[in-house]
């Protein structure tokens, strides 16, 4: 190995930090212990795994020598070995290493073992697809590292980055206590409805402003791409099983909310029902999907969904979808409420959440004659500015992270 082997790699990692900004963080950047030896961040395609690397070398490293950055989906790696790049900038004082896109690379839990293990003072920071199974991997990564996940922007974080309004992030209980007052203070400074409307279009990655007029084009290619590579890369599927899933999603894409029926789809996809639910919950890990069940979500045991909801609201537009406003609300809802809280579907009211809060989430003039007199209970509702007593504006949802 030598420094002109390396060349491209380098080249690569040299452009990609000097076009990298450190105006906009995403709200995942601060809650990174940094210090930790390990590092897994795991999120959805388009969300900005990449630019969290290349913001750390950046902010951290006053000489961008000091770590390297790689992307291991890179042709390069195709005839070169990852181990030994590391060993021969190892050898030359290079002690922390930032790898995106691991799961391209063959072999890369073993990979990022042997690394850990075999330069015990070497740090790793590295990105993979949300659709990563560290427990299940072959090799124990979980009681080595710390994993994050990446979720799409909020609102919250789009009107900063829309250079509209920078406001810290609320707390889930804070908001169900303080919201008119925080509604107060923010719809004094922006008219936050126009904003909302505009987030719930294109608002939930970051590559909206690249791609402009052809945002939605380029979504509903990344949603096809995540099916085709990073679903074969990260859990070795066959090209059939990619196939039916991308008929799988658009079938619910096209009809959302989509209250499954099992057995139709069996039939409709020539499956049985236990592949059935492993590519819808397939689906839901890589956010392409929300899907709601009547118990605690769980990976481990598949249940037969009660409602099927797209990742985000972009993807409704995007896909095709059905973008009737209660579908929109809902989409919405779902989405900024499911980074930090469990949802479900309950006998009354349209969400519980964390098991104990009762949620309707409609129009203006929404009622509480579906939840009267149930504790905990409360309203979102769309096309206000301010709320007050447990009707809380929908908009404010999107707050939390």
């Amino acid at each position: 190995m030598t420094f002109e082997e390396l060349q491209p790699v380098l080249s690569y990692y040299h452009r990609k930090l000097s076009a990298t900004s450190l105006e906009f963080k995403r709200y995942l950047y601060s809650k990174i212990n940094w210090d930790v030896r390990l590092i897994c961040i795991k999120g959805a395609r388009g969300a900005g795994k990449t630019t969290i690397l290349l913001q750390r070398i950046k902010e951290q490293y006053a000489n961008p020598e000091s770590a390297v950055y790689m992307s291991l989906d890179n042709l390069w790696f195709k005839t070169h070995s990852v181990y030994e790049v590391v060993e021969f900038l190892y050898n030359r004082g290079v002690k922390d290493f930032f790898f995106d896109e691991v799961h391209k690379y063959g072999g890369w839990s073993q990979l990022i073992k042997d690394l850990y293990d075999g330069f015990p003072d070497v740090r790793i920071v590295y990105t993979g697809s949300s659709l990563l199974e560290i427990d299940n991997s072959n090799t124990d990564l979980s009681r080595r590292q710390t994993v994050y996940e990446l979720w799409n922007m909020s609102f919250r974080e789009y009107l900063e980055y829309e250079g509209v309004l920078k406001t810290e992030a609320i707390d889930f209980s804070q908001l169900l206590t303080s919201h008119s007052r925080i509604a107060l203070e923010i719809t004094s400074k922006i008219k936050v409805l126009k904003y909302f409307d505009q987030y719930l279009l294109h608002g939930c990655y970051p590559f909206y402003k690249e791609a402009g007029l052809d945002y939605h084009t380029r979504l509903a290619e990344v949603a096809t791409v995540v099916m085709e590579n990073d679903m074969t890369a990260a859990m070795n599927i066959s090209r059939e099983t990619v196939e039916k899933m991308k008929k799988l999603i658009m079938i619910i894409a096209q009809s959302v909310p989509f209250v499954p029926n099992i057995s139709k789809l069996c039939e409709s996809l020539s499956c049985t029902r236990d592949t059935c639910l492993a590519m819808l919950y397939d689906l839901d890990r890589a956010q392409l999907l929300n899907i709601l069940t009547v118990q605690l979500k769980s990976y481990k045991k598949l249940v037969s969904p009660e409602k099927i909801l797209l990742g985000n609201t972009n993807y409704m537009y995007a896909l095709n979808g059905n973008t009737v406003t209660g579908t929109i609300r809902e989409t919405f809802f779902a989405n900024q409420l499911a980074v930090s809280h469990s949802i479900q579907i309950p006998k009354k009211g349209d969400f519980l959440i964390s098991e104990k809060y009762l949620f309707e989430v409609g129009g203006a003039d929404k009622t509480f004659n579906q939840i009267a007199d149930i504790p905990n209970s409360y309203i979102a509702y769309d096309n206000v500015e301010c709320g007050f007593g447990n009707k809380i504006p929908l908009w404010m949802l999107g707050l939390l992270y």
